[in-house]
């Protein structure tokens, strides 16, 4: 889910698993048994029912049509589409994890922000800050000393 709270139980969302394997069949364009194969490699694991009956979502059936292109038309085995599968999965989850981090460090910076001007905004008034006048420059040559010269 999208990490929003339903109101209404009874709504419809891309999770939801709404379809028998007939119909997920007929929708993804695939035979029932590619279905089950799909399922017990692990490529697509739809909900299931308290009787153990497959249940697929929108999402499921997606990723069926993925499974279908990716074989049929890219020529990629079972194998690799699992995998393939299983790094988008892990891209997904590091997306979300960066935008998360990404959210905490505006909110850092905000904060830091925010402490900056609180700091200045307690500073005194009434003191002057202080500029150093530019001196004038000598330059000073260093010898060393010989063997035999007095020191000075």
């Amino acid at each position: 889910m999208d990490g929003r709270r339903r109101t209404n139980p009874y709504e419809l969302t891309d999770e939801s698993p709404v379809y028998v394997i007939s119909v997920a069949a007929q929708l993804s364009g695939l035979h029932p048994q590619t279905l089950r194969q799909y399922d017990r490699l692990g490529l697509v694991s739809p909900d299931r029912t308290a009787g153990r009956g497959r249940r697929y979502s929108a999402r499921d059936i997606e990723l069926l049509r993925t499974v279908q292109q990716l074989s049929q038309d890219e020529g990629i085995n079972l194998a690799g589409i699992k995998r393939i599968i299983e790094l988008e999965h892990q891209v997904a989850a590091l997306q979300a994890r960066v935008a998360e981090l990404s959210a905490a460090v505006d909110g850092a910076a905000a904060a830091l922000q925010q402490r900056e001007a609180q700091v200045h905004a307690s500073y005194r008034r009434d003191l002057v800050p202080y500029q150093d006048v530019q001196q004038a420059s000598a330059l000073v040559v260093w010898r060393p000393r010989r063997p035999g010269e007095p020191q000075g």
